[in-house]
């Protein structure tokens, strides 16, 4: 069975060393990137599995990395920074990064969370290929087999997180998820209670497809419980 393959773009050799080690004792095969271009440069080139990224890296930093793999691949993206600030990981989060951790941490956390996103990746990329399902709700449309989403005739950029959870929602509409529920069968490990993670990918996803996101007709609250998509919506979006 051919490894997976995780590129790693950190500046700070000794962190990058340390991650190295761990993945490698896990059976991955890891590539290292010590700037932003080098990163950009070897994910063209080596294709890998899932990237784990600084914030600050020279040359290019961390976010346009982010950008710029999200506009070319919906692999899982793991930011990691010593910024602590909460505008920091919704930004994060809103380009397309599809978790986030804080230095100093633990690599066995990094090692338990790269493991998740890898499975909830496949999970979708087989349910996908297994189904071909798409769903049509009014103007909407949710191509699992592609990962793509339109409304009428113009496409809507996700990332991988935010598709995984709208289509999560879409597939089973009317039904109510609490928030454990979708930390549960989209991460699919302990989040840490983190339900501001989960509000940040809610509130990304109205803004890309809702007409009125402060007024939701698709992703509604449930308040007191969580989410759920209302499917029985009509067309509300111009031409």
């Amino acid at each position: 069975m051919e490894k997976e393959r995780i590129l790693v773009v950190e500046d700070e050799f000794e962190i990058a060393d340390l991650v190295r080690d761990y993945l490698v004792m896990e059976g991955y095969e890891v590539m290292h990137a010590k700037d932003g271009q080098e990163g950009w440069d070897l994910f063209q080139k080596e294709n890998p599995t899932l990237t784990v990224l600084d914030l600050m890296l020279p040359k290019l930093d961390g976010m346009e990395l982010c950008r710029l793999i999200r506009s070319r691949s919906m692999i899982p993206i793991i930011m990691m920074t010593a910024k602590k600030s909460e505008s920091d990981k919704i930004i994060g989060l809103g380009i397309g990064a599809d978790d986030y951790i804080t230095k100093p941490f633990s690599p066995s956390e990094l090692v338990a969370r790269i493991k998740a996103q890898l499975r909830r990746y496949r999970h979708f990329s087989q349910d996908a290929y297994l189904h071909q399902d798409i769903l049509t709700f009014g103007d909407l449309t949710i191509d699992a087999s592609e990962y793509k989403v339109r409304i009428k005739d113009h496409p809507i950029e996700l990332s991988a997180r935010e598709f995984q959870i709208l289509n999560l929602l879409a597939s089973h509409a009317g039904q109510v998820f609490t928030k454990e529920q979708l930390f549960d069968k989209i991460w699919g490990y302990d989040h840490m209670g983190d339900f501001n993670t989960l509000m940040v990918y809610m509130r990304k996803l109205r803004e890309k497809i809702e007409v009125d996101p402060s007024n939701p007709v698709y992703l509604r609250t449930v308040w007191g419980v969580g989410y759920k998509f209302e499917g029985g919506v009509e067309s509300s979006w111009g031409d």
